[in-house]
């Protein structure tokens, strides 16, 4: 969705607010009104998402239910996708300024849905729109097994070694390689068949919303 913003609605960022915070900081500064309201209208979006998603993630009884109520907040996001994807798709889309207001908003509004589901799935040093944040946990997990194996081998004679082989270490690095490829597939799609670009958000969630469905499958029929 970060490539979307910055190669089709004009250098935003619908996704890392931090990078847009940076944008809308630049454009105000250099008195640029216009990519300022674009920066603000992402910011807004998401805060809304982010709402939207705590609300319907909550909404869950019992709270414990962490699959289904994600599975609850993923339909609502794809709902919002699946709106993207037509707007961009509407020939007006180039020459209306509420439209490109519209698209912003819009995905923003999908990641602070998906920054809410997240949060609620609770793995420590994962996220999927602050790509920073990960790669900080996974550099400073390392370190830090690599300082606890050194320790190990000092007290016991034993070498030792960090271990790659972590859950967590795997997500991190499957998170920060999924969403290298992704943009490097939507500048692809961009430059080839720029018609299909909007839809790859709208894939990724639907095999989400696949996989959470058969993880629920599974433990109701292990039940």
């Amino acid at each position: 969705m970060d490539a979307l913003g910055y190669l089709g609605l004009d250098h935003v960022f619908t996704a890392n607010m931090t990078g847009n915070t940076v944008l809308l900081g630049l454009a105000v500064g250099r008195g640029q009104v216009l990519a300022a309201l674009r920066s603000v209208s992402a910011l807004l979006g998401f805060v809304v998402g982010l709402a939207v998603g705590a609300s319907v993630i909550e909404a869950q009884k019992p709270a414990s239910d962490t699959k289904r109520a994600v599975s609850r907040a993923i339909l609502v996001e794809g709902a919002v996708l699946a709106a993207f994807t037509v707007l961009w798709h509407l020939p007006v889309r180039e020459t209306s300024p509420a439209m490109l207001q519209a698209l912003i908003l819009s995905s923003a509004g999908a990641m602070g849905i998906q920054s809410a589901i997240v949060r609620r799935l609770n793995l420590p040093g994962i996220a999927t729109t602050y790509i920073t944040g990960t790669l900080t946990s996974f550099v400073a997990g390392i370190v830090g097994r690599m300082g606890r194996a050194k320790k190990l081998t000092r007290s016991t004679g034993i070498a030792s070694r960090a271990s790659f082989g972590d859950h967590r270490v795997q997500l991190q690095v499957g998170v920060f390689f999924v969403y290298m490829i992704a943009a490097v597939m939507s500048g692809v799609l961009q430059t080839r068949v720029s018609s299909l670009v909007a839809f790859s958000p709208l894939v990724a969630i639907a095999l989400a919303w696949v996989r959470v469905l058969r993880s629920n499958a599974g433990e109701e029929a292990a039940a």
